[in-house]
């Protein structure tokens, strides 16, 4: 059927032309067509875009037509292979409750039964088979024709009656290979393996056999960063270092690429244990543990270079490689399989987005490379089976929204007035990890084999169909849409973005809509991607902090957990995996003004973790302690219980960041430098970060005394302490004019974290910068990382002499040794 004219309007009345340019698109760099505002789509009445003739404008407002018609271009072109799909629920408003499909039906589970006719699959492949988009050009010559119509628009009739053929499942068709597939265990092992919800705290087997693997290989790799003699380096010694990308889109992928590329150069990344992501980090991890780079950063450079020149939403190109082999397949699969396999699954806007990600991020230049494989995550397990690399971790967040009458809650009277008022109070987030061997949620102390996400669970155990099998694993694309789906974001982050442009224009505008923040904060004008929920039904069986929707829901909603902190620090505090050292590559946008390493320590706070450096982050000099604890409120990912007490007691503990000198350990110079007390060190290290800048914390209880300041070059002492904790170093991603002029996250229009394009030569600018800043703490990165193996040692020495001198006491009492032997010549 055409695309009529409300479905235009639908979406632009929930789309982006209300929101900042973050939020507002994808912005590309190429000049796209534009659909005319005055006729609907349906009628095809589209205008090509003309470069600008006047000559007298302004660079800054060319640029703003330049962007304006890039977004414009772009969003119209998301919304129209969205509402080409699935046009009556591509976007959706969300709330607290999941949307709950049907049950699945006992004698159609497999997608064969009457009821299941009615569900995802037919909903989806009627839909497909009523498009048509054939435009009108009546009463129009063929020369106007081609002035006002762009030649890629002449192809879409043919790829969408290809989409037809293909999708619907009659004998030959890609979906019928695919549902054939789908039921074969030698393509898809996993399908023949039942799985139940592992409830524990502690690490998975697999990853704890990963560590002691990882810590093997590790030793030759330290020994070689601090140049010592690998034979005297004990595996017990090894500090567990962690390596985490903040988000950011392309900018966080191209960034973190030439950030992880200096620490391999460097030797760290082999020293490494786990690496962590948020966003697009996650993509980069993706890209890592592939065939398409085979674990090689320089790889991946080239192979963003060839991939991220063309947008991801380029009709022409995106049309191609969801209908074209061999791409067509493994980016369709998992919507094929999710939707024919599960009757009350949906499709929306995250599932498109993540697989035009995948058609560019997943697929090399010249297609015919494109590896099944890449696929599925739990395929990453071949990188990692041996330690040979770092563990990786990928991050996404559901949003808990509290409802006082909700069925949620049962309904009115059904909680406590404690209850209503903790739900009143706020929402918060609940993190997800995912790594090759375990799809985990600590909050639910819960977990299943990565192997068996995107199947449906009932009280613990997995729900197979009626022919025995069950679904198989979920595929990557819609993975990376979830990790990516910053657009996702409440109302209350959109607001964020143009609340600048608003109190400039009005004052007391801004005032009413900020009083109604909290209001803002609980609604996603975009829907959340909908995943099996693996603790449906689990009631009793987990922390009494989980919520009620949590067990009646059979999905869970997750999306981009930057939402929730850019920096991907809670994954790594998880207990078992006992963290030495975290380095965090900061790519944020708004690094100066959003303080995630704050909102970390509060999550410290809240879990009880010992040892974390309070007082860490972009530090605020004219900031009070009384604002630097309400700055501590801010922290989202916390229980339902036990946020109120956790957060007074996280205020209380919040102190200005001042600290004076240990005695006997401040020297009176450095060569020819005099030394400055360590408090006004603190104070001029408070007015502006470096790049790079290292906490440590303390196992001891800590009072009322101020929390210390960042460790400089007089002050590694700390490091070595016997109570020392956790160590941050935070490398952000700053301009550097000395070695890459010009280039700066907060000027270059080009790092906006909603453009997808980048030339070669903007992708080398993002590299060589990351490289560079690099290159400014290398010293004191490795400075660090022996200050902590030789705190490890001695710790393992200590150790080993105490327990000698145990032993020895206890073969005292025994008799075994101190008495005289049976014959010699004292008898």
């Amino acid at each position: 059927m055409q695309l009529r004219a409300r479905s235009l309007q639908r979406f632009s009345r929930l789309g982006a032309p209300t929101c900042s340019r973050r939020y507002a698109g994808l912005v590309t760099q190429r000049k796209r067509p534009r659909a005319s505002d005055k006729d609907s789509l349906g009628q095809g009445s589209f205008v090509r875009q003309q470069p600008s003739r006047c000559l007298f404008s302004s660079p800054g407002h060319r640029r703003s037509e330049v962007r304006a018609s890039k977004l414009v271009s772009v969003t119209l072109a998301s919304a129209l292979l969205a509402l080409w799909l699935y046009p009556t629920d591509a976007l959706q408003h969300t709330d607290s409750r999941a949307n709950l499909g049907p049950e699945i039906p006992e004698d159609g589970a497999d997608g064969h039964g009457p009821e299941a006719d009615q569900a995802a699959w037919a909903k989806f492949t009627q839909n497909v088979s009523a498009l048509s988009f054939v435009p009108s050009t009546d009463g129009l010559s063929e020369k106007v024709v081609d002035l006002i119509m762009p030649e890629w628009i002449k192809s879409v009739p043919g790829y969408i009656r290809k989409l037809q053929r293909e999708t619907n499942m009659e004998s030959g068709s890609l979906a019928a290979e695919i549902w054939r597939e789908a039921h074969d265990p030698f393509t898809h092992p996993e399908i023949e393996y039942s799985a139940k919800v592992r409830v524990s705290n502690e690490l998975c087997d697999e990853e704890k056999t990963f560590l002691e693997r990882r810590r093997m290989m590790i030793v030759p790799a330290l020994a070689r960063f601090l140049s010592i003699d690998e034979k005297d380096i004990h595996p017990d010694d090894v500090p567990t270092i962690a390596l985490c990308g903040s988000g950011g889109g392309l900018r966080a992928l191209t960034a973190g690429t030439g950030s992880f590329l200096a620490t391999t150069e460097d030797g760290l990344f082999d020293c490494a244990t786990y690496i962590s992501g948020v966003s697009g980090s996650c993509w980069l991890q993706s890209l890592y543990y592939s065939s398409v780079t085979g674990a090689s950063f320089e790889t991946a450079i080239d192979h963003l270079k060839a991939r991220l020149g063309t947008h991801i939403a380029y009709p022409p190109v995106a049309f191609n490689a969801l209908m074209s082999s061999p791409t067509n397949k493994y980016l369709l699969s998992g919507l094929v399989e999710k939707l024919k396999g599960d009757p009350g699954a949906q499709l929306g806007l995250v599932d498109i987005y993540g697989m035009l990600l995948a058609a560019r991020l997943l697929v090399p230049k010249g297609e015919l490379g494109v590896d099944e494989k890449d696929f599925k995550l739990s395929n990453q397990r071949e990188f990692v089976r041996y330690g040979q690399n770092p563990l990786p971790i990928y991050t996404a967040v559901r949003h808990e929204i509290p409802e006082l009458d909700s069925p949620d809650y049962g309904g009115p009277g059904s909680i406590s007035e404690e209850a209503k008022d903790r739900a009143k109070r706020e929402a918060w987030f609940q993190w997800f990890e995912v790594t090759p061997y375990e799809f985990f949620c600590e909050e639910f102390s819960a977990g299943i084999p990565t192997w068996a996400m995107g199947r449906k669970f009932k009280n613990g155990s997995d729900v197979p169909s009626t022919t025995g099998y069950r679904l198989p694993e979920t595929r990557m694309p819609l993975l990376l849409g979830v990790w990516g789906s910053a657009f996702c974001a409440t109302l209350s982050h959109y607001y964020r973005e143009i609340r600048p442009v608003i109190k400039s224009l009005h004052q007391s505008v801004d005032e009413l809509i900020w009083g109604h923040n909290k209001d803002l904060s609980k609604v996603h004008p975009i829907e959340p991607a909908n995943v099996p929920n693996f603790v449906h039904g689990m009631y009793g069986q987990l922390p009494g902090t989980v919520p009620q929707a949590v067990y009646d829901n059979e999905y869970i909603q997750l999306m981009d957990a930057g939402m929730s902190n850019n920096l991907p620090i809670y994954p790594l505090l998880r207990p078992g995996r006992d963290v030495d050292i975290i380095m965090a590559f900061d790519a944020s946008a708004d690094i100066k003004t959003e303080n995630w390493l704050s909102v970390a320590e509060g999550y410290a706070r809240q879990r009880k973790i010992k040892g974390w450096p309070v007082g860490t982050g972009w530090p605020k000099p004219a900031e009070t302690p009384s604002q630097a604890a309400a700055e501590l409120e801010k922290a989202e990912v916390h229980s339902a219980v036990e946020a109120d007490g956790k957060i007074t007691q996280a205020k209380t503990d919040q102190a200005a960041r001042h600290a004076e000198p240990s005695p006997g350990h401040t020297p009176e110079k450095l060569g020819e430098q005099p030394i400055k007390p360590e408090s006004q060190r603190q104070t001029e290290a408070a007015a502006e970060l470096g790049y790079c800048t290292v906490w440590v914390g303390t196992t001891q209880e800590r009072s009322s005394e101020p929390p210390p300041p960042p460790v400089d070059d007089v002050s590694t002492w700390r490091l070595m302490d016997p109570d020392a904790g956790i160590t941050v170093v935070y490398l952000p991603f700053l301009a550097n004019e000395k070695a890459v002029p010009g280039v700066d996250v907060a000027v270059s229009d080009y790092m906006s974290t909603w453009n997808f394009v980048y030339t070669p030569q903007q992708i080398d600018e993002v590299v060589t910068l990351a490289k560079a800043n690099y290159a400014e703490g290398r010293d004191r990165i490795r400075a660090t990382v022996r200050a902590v193996y030789e705190r490890r040692k001695k710790r393992r020495l200590e150790r080993e002499r105490r327990e000698e001198e145990d032993g020895f006491r206890r073969s005292m009492r025994r008799g075994v040794v101190g008495s005289l032997g049976e014959g010699d010549h004292f008898s």
